[in-house]
């Protein structure tokens, strides 16, 4: 069962009404993360949690390399900004291509401090496009820490949304068909799976953490599809909410009781197929009686929605959390 799930992770990709795929195409140029003029807005435990780095050695690179200047808050908290996010991302990438501390604290103080404040630096859809055909060569050759500096490197320049809906969802898809059309190994198929899932719960870190409303998302009992799910909880904790991720194959009686004890503003449950949802049409009904409750995935319908009284989410899962976001 777990064999056939992670193949099939690439394929629920594949089944999201072909959305996402496109969207690479429609835009020629995207937007970087960091501005020079960003004002700060993060405090350090909230950067930690961002860029897997402990407070303590931020604070370390902070006063031996400079690293940033972050602001004070009124209570006297430090503030850093987003610039000081992509800074840090950019010091880590050189870490891992072997150059000291004080080496990738100024080749990432230099990098970062050439960007115009009156504008966003662009990087063009065909570098993107270049870096994605890196990756998939990485990963096709079980090379993980080529892989990693690849991943480093794209977070460091472009949003998370970014590289989730125009990177990860685009190549995830092109993996699925090449699996279909047995191009790859299963074995190539589960290793890159492995990789981007292991890179998804380490940008998942602290999503529970948030000050805003709070969602509960699960896969229903027999589903073991969750990529995509975990892709709308990354964004959604990066938009402030606190998300609650139960993961693949959760019982509804669970999901119910989890609803009963937090209060969540909106419960979403996943599924690639219909079938999974028409098991259990009657449980689904009461979950709705007891929270907001919204369906995903290529499996989920305006029908069936209508028919249990949730909402349905449409478009790729980065567009879907992006949506809900601006709901609240």
């Amino acid at each position: 069962m777990i064999t056939q799930g992670l193949s099939r992770d690439c394929l629920e990709i594949r089944c999201l009404k072909g959305e996402f795929h496109q969207i690479l195409s429609r835009f020629s140029r995207v937007s970087v993360v960091e501005r020079a003029d960003d004002a700060g807005v993060l405090r350090i435990g909230e950067l930690s949690r961002r860029v897997g780095v402990s407070d303590h050695v931020l604070r370390a690179w902070e006063s031996r390399y400079g690293l940033f200047h972050p602001t004070r808050s009124t209570g006297g908290f430090r503030l850093y900004s987003h610039a000081d996010e992509s800074r840090v991302r950019r010091m880590q990438f050189h870490l891992a291509q072997g150059l000291s501390a004080a080496e990738a604290a100024s080749a990432a103080i230099d990098e970062t401090e050439i960007v115009p404040s009156v504008g966003r630096r662009t990087v063009g859809a065909t570098e993107i496009t270049g870096l994605t055909a890196e990756l998939g060569d990485a990963l096709d050759d079980f090379d993980e820490p080529a892989a990693q500096m690849v991943l480093d490197r794209l977070l460091s320049d472009l949003t998370v949304s970014t590289v989730l809906r125009d990177v990860l969802l685009p190549y995830l898809y092109d993996l699925g068909e090449r699996w279909r059309r047995e191009e790859i190994t299963i074995a190539q198929e589960h290793f890159a799976s492995n990789v981007i899932r292991g890179r998804l719960a380490g940008l998942a870190r602290g999503w529970g953490t948030g000050r805003g409303p709070r969602a509960v998302i699960a896969c229903p009992s027999g589903e073991l599809h969750d990529l995509p799910l975990m892709m709308f909880g990354i964004v959604l904790s990066r938009r402030g909410w606190r998300v609650d991720y139960l993961g693949a194959s959760t019982p509804i009686e669970e999901l119910v009781r989890v609803a009963d004890q937090v209060h969540p503003d909106l419960v979403v449950v996943a599924a690639v197929t219909p079938d999974r949802f028409a098991e259990l049409l009657s449980e689904l009904a009461g979950l709705a009686r007891v929270s907001p409750l919204a369906l995903a995935g290529a499996g989920a319908t305006r029908q069936l929605a209508d028919d249990l009284g949730a909402r349905l989410l449409t478009h790729d899962p980065v567009t879907a959390a992006e949506n809900e976001a601006l709901r609240h």
